[in-house]
Parts: structure tokens; C-alpha cells; sequence
């Protein structure tokens, strides 16, 4: 039952090339920072990454897209990766939009084994097209088909040797339901402690789901775009 690995690098040693990771965040917030630089340093290659966003030009899985080793990403907003542009731009890049609310229920229709699901959302738009339409009391819905990784890639602000993890705040975003929707599932967490530390009731992923975990070091935290006041 102890799940506790040694490192990054130990626990992405299965890491293949072609495989779909599954990766948590909103942003750069709740990112799984330390798994992605070993991923780097790895050198595997022509992944696909599942992602809300591509992070930054200079961190995230943007250091992902700077080596090039990413096939394709599957997101919601990419708006703040010039190197994503230009790599989409120039064919490089594969990419595969989704709206924000149909990325996370194509995650969680993929952990609870639902393969697919009708939604009004992008119906009559670029999104629906090749998909099935239905209507539903009076509504037409297109047909999207649940996703699930060869791996997830978690943060947690803590969790504990058997797996089970606590997200703060802004972090526990698609982190929950990407931990359930893959074949092997890596967290890494800010502060690892021992079973019994952690309240049963404030688990927010079971440690069922997870296959290995780690305690990070020298997280950045950076802020994505910094607003202040005049």
C-alpha cells in the first residue's frame, strides 16, 4: 500500500513515447511542474498532452512545447503560449479545442467508464462538426465521446503514503477528475505525510486512484498574468 516513490524521474520511468498525459491545472495554478520538467529531461516524445491551457513560453508545459516534444495538445485556452501559436500556425502542433465545461465532463464521463455523452454546448459551431446531433426536448445536442489517459499527472498540496490527496483552494480544479481517467496516475505533492494525518473527511482524491506519489520541491507558484493597481 505504500505508494511513495522516490523522485519524478522514478515515477515518469514507465513514460513511453506517443502516450496521452492526462495533466492538472488551471493556468499555471495546481500544475504538475515537477513531473513536466522530468518529462523534459526524459526527452520522450510525440505525447499528447491533456491540459485546460498550455501553460507559458518558459514553464509549464510550455518547456514541454519548446523541446518539441509534444504531438498534440487537447485544451480548452491556449491564449497565453506565443510558441503554441506558431507552432499550431506553422503545422507543427496538432490541437483540439474543447470548451471548458465539455473537457472536464469528457474527463469525468471518462473516469466513471461513461463512453460518451450528448451536450448543447457548440452546437451550430465549428466544434460539432463530424459529430453526431441529437434533440432533446427541443434542444439540439452533439455527441462527445469521454477521454481518458495513458497517464494523469497530479498536483495536490497534500497527501499522504497510500495516495490519498487534499487540493487548496484554486488547484483543485481538473486535478480530481483527470486522477480518475487514466491507466496510471503520478501526484506530486507539497507536503507528504504518513497515514492517519490526513481526515477521512477531508479527502478529495482517494488513494485508489493513485499509483505512485512524491513530495515536490522549490515550487515556483509563478502568477500568469499580474494585475495591479495603478
Amino acid at each position: 500500500m505504500d505508494k511513495r516513490i522516490a523522485s519524478a524521474d522514478a515515477a515518469i520511468e514507465k513514460l513511453f513515447d506517443g502516450a496521452t498525459i492526462l495533466m492538472g491545472g488551471f493556468g499555471l495554478c495546481g500544475i504538475p511542474e515537477t513531473l513536466i520538467a522530468a518529462v523534459a529531461r526524459k526527452g520522450t516524445k510525440d505525447l499528447t498532452v491533456v491540459s485546460n491551457n498550455a501553460g507559458v513560453d518558459d514553464f509549464g508545459i510550455g518547456i514541454l512545447l519548446q523541446s518539441r516534444q509534444v504531438k498534440k495538445m487537447i485544451s480548452t485556452y491556449v491564449g497565453e503560449n506565443k510558441l503554441f501559436e506558431k507552432l499550431v500556425l506553422s503545422g507543427e502542433l496538432q490541437v483540439e479545442l474543447n470548451p471548458q465545461g465539455t473537457l472536464a465532463e469528457r474527463l469525468r464521463a471518462g473516469g466513471a467508464g461513461i463512453p460518451a455523452f450528448f451536450t448543447p454546448t457548440g452546437y451550430g459551431t465549428m466544434v460539432a462538426e463530424g459529430k453526431e446531433v441529437r434533440e432533446f426536448e427541443g434542444r439540439k445536442c452533439i455527441l462527445e465521446r469521454a477521454l481518458r489517459g495513458d497517464f494523469a499527472f497530479i498536483k495536490a498540496w497534500k497527501g499522504d503514503r497510500w495516495g490519498n490527496l487534499i487540493y487548496r483552494k484554486t488547484a483543485r480544479n481538473f486535478n480530481p477528475m483527470m486522477a480518475t481517467a487514466a491507466d496510471c496516475v503520478i501526484a506530486e505533492v507539497e507536503q507528504l505525510v504518513d497515514t492517519g494525518q490526513i481526515d477521512p473527511d477531508e479527502v478529495h482524491t482517494p488513494g485508489i486512484y493513485v499509483d505512485a506519489i512524491f513530495q515536490g520541491t522549490q515550487y515556483e507558484k509563478r502568477i500568469e498574468r499580474r494585475t495591479t493597481r495603478k
